[in-house]
């Protein structure tokens, strides 16, 4: 029956060649990406899909890639989980996408990355600010936003120069992320003269955070600093904080540079403080990527423009290159120096952007630009 079935079919296809020529002159350029899109970080993870998405389309438009028909995107899911998150990236390789942007989590990208390096897969984090992203010498890595050694300085000097703080109390979630930026905080506090009163750890997932806030309360720090993952924990966090009568002022990081921060933490919010890289919404460039990305996606969150600038970047090189080539992708991207969305874009030898982190000010549920390393006070 099986070879009958076969001989028919073999006997279609003599009969509709011309179908058969339609579809293999088809050609798609696949693009991957890497972001938690089911979990408690997912409202992230879906801004760097979107990112994607929205640079894809931008492209598009612009004419495409010669020599292809589409451009697709390959979604995955790391949930910010290290094993899944090397399972997407074995999917990736297996697709044979051209490039993948991603992921959110360090944890996530360092054995994402260590996958597809492995098979010359060029990969641009939007996100992942931990050091060892781009440390570890793989050619193939590249990161958009800026590094948790810069990011910790300049945390710690807006602590001491903006709010005149001497003591500062830490929690951190044990990621590797949140620690190793709870870290730097701490080393570049004591080195600045605050003194740390203490440096807790609660666990990924938790809810309930009374017990560590209650020692921070008793310690009474001039600033209660939160290194966790995403906006969630940091919005409960801070809502228990406001509840247990804390007085200390609250500063934090860049992964609670989400707006649902403000509608879940509500007015416990207001008057927090926290580091981002600054991004100049005054810019043609943000104003298209604007006018583009709200009417579909909403407000711009977290990390949508460094995706954007990661995917237009990728493809731009593949372009440029005339190739899905690693070695030529890469020495398009290492000519780049342009305006982004999120930034000025000209890659370092290790694959990295730059940094620019600046304190933001939670104001009437914005994130309003409050201080910065170079110019001092902005408001």
């Amino acid at each position: 029956m099986r070879k009958r079935i076969v001989s028919i079919l073999a006997m279609g296809l003599i009969l509709v060649p011309f179908l058969l020529v339609g579809a293999v002159s088809a050609k798609t350029l696949k693009i991957g990406s890497l972001s938690p899109l089911t979990g408690p970080y997912a409202s992230d993870g879906t801004d760097i899909k979107n990112g994607v998405l929205t640079a894809i389309s931008v492209f598009e438009e612009q004419g495409g890639i010669p020599g292809y028909d589409k451009i697709e995107l390959y979604a995955q899911d790391t949930a910010c989980d290290p094993r899944q998150a090397v399972a997407a990236a074995n999917k990736l390789v297996n697709l044979e996408v051209a490039g993948a942007i991603g992921a959110y989590c360090s944890s996530s990208t360092i054995p994402a990355s260590d996958v597809l390096d492995e098979e010359e897969i060029i990969m641009i984090t939007p996100a992942s600010t931990h050091q060892d992203v781009t440390e570890r010498g793989l050619p193939y890595m590249f990161r958009m936003c800026g590094r948790d050694d810069a990011q910790a300085p300049a945390a710690a000097r807006f602590i001491k120069e903006a709010l005149g703080a001497k003591t500062i109390f830490i929690v951190d979630d044990k990621t590797t992320y949140s620690q190793g930026l709870a870290d730097g905080v701490k080393k570049a506090a004591e080195e600045l003269g605050i003194k740390v009163l203490g440096h807790e750890h609660v666990n990924q997932g938790d809810k309930d955070f009374s017990a560590v806030l209650t020692r921070a309360k008793q310690e009474n720090p001039d600033v209660f600093y939160m290194s966790v993952q995403g906006f969630s924990p940091a919005a409960m966090m801070t809502l228990q904080a406001k509840r247990l009568g804390m007085d200390s002022q609250i500063v934090t990081q860049d992964a609670v540079f989400q707006p649902r921060y403000m509608e879940v933490a509500k007015e416990a919010s207001q008057g927090v403080f926290l580091t981002y890289g600054y991004t100049d919404p005054t810019t043609p460039e943000y104003k298209a990527f604007e006018e583009r990305y709200v009417p579909k996606y909403g407000k711009i969150a977290a990390y949508a423009t460094y995706a954007y600038d990661a995917a237009y970047t990728l493809l731009t090189a593949i372009k440029a290159a005339g190739s899905t080539d690693p070695a030529k992708i890469k020495a398009e991207m290492m000519k780049m120096d342009y305006q982004g969305v999120a930034k000025r874009i000209k890659f370092q030898e290790n694959g990295d952007t730059g940094s620019n982190y600046i304190a933001f000010k939670v104001v009437d549920d914005k994130f309003v630009p409050y201080w910065d390393p170079e110019k001092g006070l902005l408001k």
